[in-house]
């Protein structure tokens, strides 16, 4: 078997591990409040994450692949040696593989954004030198860093302090005022998601409506869904009386429905942007060492890669996320339906304007702020400050221990294949 063929078999099965370790990882943002308030079981977050998450990936992925595989470093600056840029890629691959495996092992989560962008940016350095690296990305990616986890931890300390608590939990009627706060949340977050769709969201399906005509459609379905939502409330509260000792306990079970259905929609997202992480230089690789006699301008994205990724991120979450969605869900502070849903609707959000506007950001980041936001909300005594810490020191070192991994995987490849 020549080199080229053994650093393609060594592409796929480090494309493979990266998509694993994601899902391990990666996917606890989605549901990792959800599976902590008792709203969904491991089992069902398999299933939806089976659907949502191969969703995301395999319709919406290829952009951001072609994004992590081409504007961190310019294919064309390895134009002199194209399998450098190959052999650089499965160095990535390997490297930020290595560390989100060893983070998932201690249940920590961190962002395979991060992990593959220093990975890149490490072998790189090594190859051509830090003139070929796009800093300017570079310096988008660090201001994400502070402000999305800030945005989405203000959404759902928000959201839970003066909508969910205030006019809710501590009104005299809490399942009336639920009855009322339901259609308005789902509503506002099935136009939100049909918005993010048909506006500029879905090119290779033709859903690239220009804002006119996106933003009247997502209206209409936000207005039809609520209204629907609220005739099947005020139909259940009329055959259900409630007692007054079962009423908290009803505006619980009805949180936790609207808490599934954003799961869901992070989950999409989630497979939309993170797949590439695996994907987008294991495309580089594969189409370098198919032809190494040239450098290609733009990578491309075939949809198998697409699916191939998503496969892997639901295997990474079926044998392995229940770690870090523990972490997530149960131990930096309480979690219930009311509490999950503002951090995940936060997250959401957060999320989908700043992809809009064309930011780098880290989902793992926005849930973990969010969720932070929440137990706040309830005061400092209902946060974990250890747990906290460790996260954060686990986030301050991903991009140099990725890179310093890419480094030495890099020189051993490069030594090995002559």
């Amino acid at each position: 078997m020549d080199p080229l063929t053994i650093l393609l078999v060594i592409a796929v099965v480090g494309g493979l591990y990266m998509a694993w370790n994601i899902g391990a990882n990666d996917v606890a943002n989605a549901f990792g409040a959800s599976v902590g308030s008792g709203a969904l079981t491991i089992r069902r977050v398999v299933l939806l994450a089976a659907v949502f998450e191969f969703s995301g990936a395999f319709f919406v992925g290829a952009p951001v692949a072609q994004t992590i595989s081409g504007s961190i470093v310019a294919p064309q600056t390895f134009a002199f040696r194209p399998e450098v840029l190959g052999i650089g890629m499965v160095a990535a691959l390997l490297a930020s593989s290595v560390w989100l495996n060893i983070a998932t092992f201690f249940g920590q989560p961190v962002s395979t954004t991060h992990a593959i962008i220093g990975a890149v940016v490490g072998f790189a350095c090594v190859a051509c030198g830090p003139a070929c690296v796009h800093w300017r990305q570079m310096a988008a990616i660090a201001a994400s860093w502070v402000v999305s986890p800030l945005v989405g931890g203000v959404l759902a300390y928000s959201i839970y302090r003066y909508g969910v608590k205030r006019y809710i939990l501590e009104s005299r009627h809490p399942v009336y005022m639920a009855g009322l706060f339901m259609p308005l949340a789902m509503g506002s977050l099935a136009g939100i998601v049909l918005f993010s769709i048909v506006y500029r969201g879905l090119p290779g399906l033709r859903l690239d409506l220009p804002a006119a005509y996106a933003a009247p459609i997502a209206a209409g379905a936000a207005v039809v869904i609520a209204v629907g939502i609220r005739l099947m409330i005020r139909r259940r509260m009329w055959r259900h009386h409630i007692r007054r000792a079962d009423r908290y306990p009803a505006v619980e079970r009805w949180f936790g429905y609207m808490q599934v259905a954003t799961a869901s929609y992070m989950s999409f997202a989630h497979g939309a942007n993170d797949c590439a992480n695996a994907i987008g230089p294991l495309a580089a690789a594969i189409q370098i060492f198919r032809d190494p006699s040239n450098v290609p301008e733009q990578i491309a994205i075939p949809a198998w890669i697409l699916a191939f990724g998503g496969i892997g991120i639901v295997l990474g979450l079926s044998t392995y996320g229940y770690k870090v969605i523990k972490t997530i869900g149960k131990n930096i502070t309480e979690i219930t339906p009311t509490r999950g849903f503002p951090a995940d609707f936060g997250t959401a959000t957060t999320v989908l304007v700043f992809s809009k506007l064309g930011m780098p950001i880290s989902t793992t980041f926005v849930i973990v702020g969010a969720v932070m936001g929440v137990g706040l909300a309830r005061g400092f005594a209902a946060l974990d400050l250890g747990v906290i810490r460790r996260i954060f020191t686990s986030w301050v070192i991903t991009i140099p221990v990725s890179a310093v991994l890419a480094m030495v995987i890099y020189w051993i490849l490069m030594a090995v294949m002559g």
